[in-house]
């Protein structure tokens, strides 16, 4: 059974570690690969560069907007492509990511991973759960 008191922390918890994930990604294909270089690598891989920008811009919104709980489940349903476009990239290096050039497992768990946070929800603390400052009453 699922315990219904701490399943929202859990869903917060695991909001809170993709919507990191996907800010460090980004920030490491501005900061260490360079955008350039980033640009050069998918188009080495048979994608278009500008697919490159729509990538970075993707994951620091996504992140972003994970962390702060805001639309969470669409937010994650979004970035599956993105994830599952990253194993596609990996699947000729082979299963592990530690593998030279980086394997498909790691995305392939973060697609499933954003698939669970899309069947969970916010979770606690989000912005998108929290109750209207100026509720609107209804009268009959």
């Amino acid at each position: 059974m699922i315990n219904q008191d701490t399943a929202p922390y859990a869903a917060l918890v695991l909001r809170l570690t993709l919507g990191v994930m996907f800010v460090a990604h980004a920030l490491l294909k501005i900061i260490v690969f360079t955008i350039p270089g980033t640009v050069q690598f998918f188009e080495s891989v048979g994608l278009p560069g500008f697919s490159a920008y729509v990538v970075i811009v993707a994951e620091l919104t996504a992140g972003a907007l994970l962390i702060a709980g805001l639309a969470t489940r669409w937010v994650v349903l979004a970035t599956i492509p993105i994830l599952l476009g990253a194993a596609w990239v990996h699947l000729p290096n082979g299963w592990v990511f530690t593998a030279k050039g980086g394997g498909w497992e790691y995305p392939v768990f973060l697609a499933v991973a954003a698939f669970v946070q899309f069947l969970l929800g916010d979770g606690a603390y989000a912005l998108s759960s929290r109750p209207a400052p100026f509720p609107i009453q209804r009268t009959a």
